[in-house]
C-alpha cells in the first residue's frame, strides 16, 4: 500500500464524511483500501485536522495501560482506539495487548534503542 501525505489522508476523509462517495469509490481512486479511508475519517471526527499531524513520541508504558484500560472498559476497537489516542496504527495497540498479555505492565516499558555498553 502507497504511503500517503497528511494532507491526502485529510482530504480522502473529508470526500468520505461529506456523504457523497463511498469509501470503496475514494479508495479505488487513491489507490488504497477502503478500510484506510474509514480509518481516516474516524481519526478525523475524533481529533480534526490533528489527527494527520505527525507525531513522534515515546509512549510512556502507563499511557500504554491507559488505552488497553479504555478499550476493555468501552468496548471500543483497535481502530477505533487508535483514533481516539491518536496513535498512527491501530498495529502499535495491538502489539502493547500481546506485550501487556504475556509478560505484564514490566513489558509496556520502553527499551532503549542503540548499542548498549
Amino acid at each position: 500500500m502507497a504511503k500517503f501525505t497528511s494532507e491526502e489522508k485529510l482530504q480522502a476523509a473529508l470526500r468520505y464524511l461529506k456523504g457523497t462517495e463511498s469509501s470503496h469509490e475514494i479508495a479505488k481512486s487513491i489507490g488504497t483500501d477502503h478500510k484506510a479511508i474509514l480509518n481516516w475519517a474516524k481519526q478525523y471526527e475524533y481529533n480534526g485536522v490533528e489527527a494527520f499531524v505527525k507525531r513522534y513520541t515515546n509512549y510512556s508504558a502507563q499511557f500504554k495501560l491507559d488505552v488497553l484500560n479504555f478499550m476493555i472498559e468501552n468496548g471500543t476497537s483497535l481502530n477505533e482506539t487508535a483514533a481516539i489516542f491518536r496513535i498512527a496504527s491501530q498495529s502499535t495497540i495491538r502489539q502493547w495487548r500481546k506485550q501487556f498479555e504475556s509478560k505484564g505492565f514490566d513489558a509496556l516499558q520502553s527499551k532503549k534503542k542503540g548499542v548498549h555498553p
